[in-house]
């Protein structure tokens, strides 16, 4: 993982923890080669997940230690969910990691359990957000004082001035984790919960990248997701297991998790799909 505060508590006392992958100014590139080179030695293999918003110079820090160390025993996964989104994705490839899942597997699987994650916030202006789609109405409304926005940005995004909508939610059971940013609302938990018949609902801090993912400080970050970890490992068992024709690690979906290769040839296989029934 790329911050620490993207790592969420695990759920039980079997979840391992992640290790921290420092910025290039925080750790020198030798002592990040050697601390990679330990990982690999202690586990076999790294999967790195990291969010698309990080800088630049550390997105290119993982490539060049992968580059060095010449292993297709290190996944770097970018996930394009909001921060705290992407805590919640790294947690449950935790869980999985302890299963009875190749790294393959656990990789590829980063794709499919995103799917399953419904990543919002509660902002007070979106003249800044530009993650999501957002209207020339609702960027005029945005200058009106007091208004208030509820968006989705995974897993398709939504957006609707509080007041005069509602976001569609997952027709599953879930758990909410919600994290406070700078606004004054209790609008995600007397209204967002109740109507995505949420099971729980769980505080936490609000990751460090998230007032620039969305756009502005004065916000609340949810996300929804999946809390029982054999109904995911019965989601990811569900899907059918090929072989990347480059690496030779196992896979699931049409891309390796470990080396990005596309399976091939597309054309001639037929995959299994992994639904959640209401």
């Amino acid at each position: 993982m790329t911050s620490a505060d993207l790592v969420l508590p695990p759920t039980d006392q079997q979840t391992p923890t992640a290790v921290l992958l420092h910025a290039p100014g925080d750790q020198p590139l030798e002592q990040a080669l050697g601390d990679m080179q330990l990982l690999l030695e202690q586990h076999g293999y790294v999967i790195a997940v990291y969010p698309s918003s990080i800088a630049g110079a550390h997105e290119r820090r993982l490539h060049t230690i992968r580059s060095m160390l010449e292993s297709d025993r290190i996944a770097l996964l970018k996930v394009d969910l909001p921060p705290l989104g992407v805590a919640v994705l790294v947690r449950q490839l935790r869980q999985l990691s302890i299963c009875d899942f190749s790294a393959g597997v656990v990789a590829s699987a980063a794709r499919l359990l995103s799917h399953y994650i419904h990543s919002g916030a509660l902002l007070n202006s979106v003249t800044k957000l530009d993650r999501v789609p957002v209207t020339l109405k609702a960027h005029a409304k945005s200058w009106v004082p007091g208004s208030q926005f509820g968006v989705l940005a995974n897993p398709e995004p939504q957006l609707v001035k509080i007041g005069t909508g509602e976001l569609t939610g997952p027709e599953f059971g879930t758990h909410l984790l919600v994290a406070k940013g700078q606004l004054q609302s209790d609008w995600v938990t007397e209204t967002v919960a109740p109507a995505w018949q949420v099971q729980a609902v769980h505080e936490v801090a609000l990751p460090a990248y998230s007032a620039g993912w969305w756009g502005t400080s004065k916000l609340i970050e949810f996300a929804a997701f999946l809390p029982d970890i054999s109904l995911i490992y019965q989601l990811v068992s569900s899907v059918r297991r090929e072989v990347c024709t480059w690496c030779g690690n196992e896979l699931i979906g049409d891309r390796c998790g470990l080396c990005n290769a596309p399976l091939k040839p597309p054309e001639n296989l037929t995959h299994g799909s992994a639904v959640l029934s209401p």
